[in-house]
């Protein structure tokens, strides 16, 4: 099965780029995107001229950047600031260049939520989760709290430990190590993890994802028009979401079943089992959501993530090397889209000491209530 039932065409990206991640007060989100597009476009050796789509997440100011840029695209769209919503973004970026209306479209992503004193749930929540509406009433004021409780209600069913949570943090914390551009790069030991301060108990300080300011931007075309391109192609083997949006924020299941079903599309579609799978991009703004989706997508069995991620799976080397770049957990919280340009820069080969060896198949997955993944390939399927 191709992208599309009925037809053999193939997207691809083409160039990746990125800002420097932290806290930089002298740019806003546009400034940001924009840095980061100038980047991805040089990456792919096209002018900004050439792009004719943009897709923004985040990134709501679309009138200033197509201005400062002196872009005229033929498709402009903008998604709200959710990190859930990075896989719609790209679903519209993949399907306009399948319908052949655009040639190359670029996805930007701009975020100064560090320097603009961004909060992720309490009062002043912006991000379109109605979690004033259902959740504050009863305590439950931040995305942290909802996650503390689907992991008690985890540890309580299959036995899981903070000591395999911490497992999870010293891992990526390794990587971002490795990762130039990586934030929080200061090794993480046992005895750090546990002396980190509760933010909502049982998850501690780094258990929690980083707040920082960056961009990143991603430009994809058709297959065909890649390989006159700078870059070596990357193939967008499978891509499928499915919403769950109406069973609330804790499910019962930690969105299994929805995640079950998105694994089995996005597999059929690149026509890859799991085990075709070199390494994974998981997003990770809590480092209970790394179980809850590995159990979901079917790399462990269901109640046996923490399991899973003893002993140093996760790790560069182990079984299923898993966000090299270090994460959103130490690398820079950029609602996933630093993940997938991680994601390819593995398939690229280009990575030195965090590369996967033969890296041929890496798969992004996102569970909560909209569940993505993406497997990009170094061939077309």
């Amino acid at each position: 099965m191709a992208l599309t039932s009925n037809r053999k065409d193939s997207v691809a990206v083409v160039g990746v780029g990125m800002t420097s991640f932290g806290k930089l007060p002298d740019h806003d989100a546009t400034s940001l995107g924009i840095w980061a597009l100038r980047n991805a476009a040089e990456d792919a050796g096209l002018s900004l001229a050439d792009i004719d789509g943009l897709c923004f997440h985040r990134l709501a100011d679309y009138q200033k950047f197509v201005q400062i840029t002196a872009l005229s695209p033929r498709l402009l769209t903008v998604n709200p600031g959710a990190g859930r919503m990075l896989g719609g973004t790209m679903q519209i970026a993949i399907q306009a260049i399948l319908s052949g209306m655009l040639d190359i479209v670029a996805v930007v992503y701009g975020n100064n939520g560090s320097s603009a004193g961004a909060r992720y749930g309490g009062k002043g929540d912006q991000y379109g989760t109605s979690a004033d509406q259902l959740w504050f009433p009863y305590g439950m004021s931040s995305p942290g709290a909802i996650h503390a409780m689907a992991f008690q209600r985890h540890a309580a069913l299959y036995g899981t430990t903070t000591n395999q949570l911490a497992e999870i943090a010293m891992t990526f914390r390794r990587h971002a190590g490795l990762n130039p551009h990586a934030v929080m790069r200061k090794p993480v030991s046992r005895e750090d993890y546990e002396a980190a301060p509760f933010i909502c108990e049982p998850l501690r300080r780094l258990d929690y994802c980083l707040i920082n300011d960056g961009g990143v931007a991603i430009i994809l075309t058709s297959g065909e028009r890649a390989k006159d391109l700078k870059q070596k192609p990357v193939y967008v083997r499978g891509f499928a979401q499915l919403s769950r949006l109406a069973q609330g924020e804790l499910p019962e299941d930690f969105g299994y079943a929805t995640m079950q079903s998105v694994s089995q599309r996005v597999h059929e579609m690149a026509e890859a089992e799991r085990e075709d799978i070199d390494a994974l991009m998981i997003y990770d703004n809590f480092t209970p959501t790394v179980l809850f989706t590995l159990e979901g997508f079917g790399y462990c069995p269901r109640g046996e993530g923490g399991s899973f991620v003893e002993g140093g799976t996760l790790a560069l080397g182990g079984e299923l090397p898993t966000n090299t770049s270090g994460g959103h957990l130490s690398e820079s919280y950029m609602q996933g889209w630093a993940l997938n340009v991680e994601a390819v820069r593995q398939v690229r080969g280009e990575l030195g000491d965090r590369q996967v060896r033969d890296a041929q198949l890496v798969q992004y997955l996102q569970g909560g209530p909209l569940s993505t993944s993406i497997i990009y390939g170094s061939d077309q399927p």
